[in-house]
């Protein structure tokens, strides 16, 4: 019975001396830098399980052992906490973006804004598939509001995350695509911001964050969340072209 128990004890420390964070893969890179600061303030290892939004929030709702979740959109933290999977309390924004156009570098192709897109020498377009990915479902508001949904439809490439459309866009396979200001940068060059989307041609892109309410961990997912709120975390995501909240 004694080591049942101190087996048992053993697990707890074990279970608190980590925790897992599913994040919006738009996030990978600031939350790779902030996980490792939280790291060695805390001495708590931080797992990063990174996909589109839509993807986590399903793996939530299966029951996935998830402490904190970090979404792109608020439709998908909408969804969670009207089924009760998150602390309502724990809910926060805490940071914004731009949705941009990009094109390969150096590429000659004359689309250069989003106007431009009803160009018909235009042959293919990525985006986030609407129906998971919120840079998708920000994508398709900007197209219908420039009343080009209907015509680009047959052109899209439907991609699983924000990267993957960058990386289609990387490795010239489309001729334009549309991500997060913030996804720029870890093209390393490789691609060029051509346009960014009025303000008013889709919803606000607001990143929030929660508590998962099956956590076991509790006070370090809170932990995490307030690095998020305060420096370092804000400093690290506007070095990674992130925006803060209004």
């Amino acid at each position: 019975m004694i080591v049942v128990s101190l087996s048992a004890t053993g697990l707890r420390a074990q279970k608190k001396a980590e925790i897992l964070v599913s994040a919006a893969i738009s996030l990978k890179d600031a939350f790779g830098e902030i996980s490792s600061v939280y790291e060695k303030q805390t001495g708590i290892r931080v797992h990063l399980n990174l996909a589109a939004s839509g993807l986590l929030q399903k793996q939530i709702e299966a029951g996935a052992p998830v402490d904190v979740f970090a979404s792109a959109g608020l439709k998908q933290m909408d969804a969670l906490q009207a089924g009760g999977f998150i602390i309502p309390g724990t809910r926060r924004n805490f940071a914004g973006n731009q949705l941009v156009l990009i094109l390969p570098a150096k590429s000659s192709y004359a689309v250069v804004t989003f106007e431009g897109l009803r160009d018909p020498n235009l042959s293919r377009l990525a985006i986030g598939n609407p129906k998971t990915v919120p840079a998708g479902q920000y994508a398709k508001q900007v197209l219908k509001k420039l009343k080009i949904w209907e015509l680009l439809e047959p052109k899209l490439v439907l991609a699983e995350n924000v990267r993957q459309v960058l990386e289609y866009v990387v490795r010239w396979e489309v001729d334009a695509g549309i991500v997060y200001a913030s996804d720029v940068p870890a093209s390393r060059g490789r691609v060029s911001i051509s346009d960014i989307a009025p303000e008013d041609s889709h919803d606000p892109i607001l990143y929030p964050v929660a508590v998962v309410k099956e956590t076991e961990s509790p006070a370090e997912a809170e932990s995490f969340i307030d690095l998020l709120l305060d420096d370092p975390g804000q400093t690290i995501l506007r070095k990674y072209g992130f925006l803060p909240t209004r």
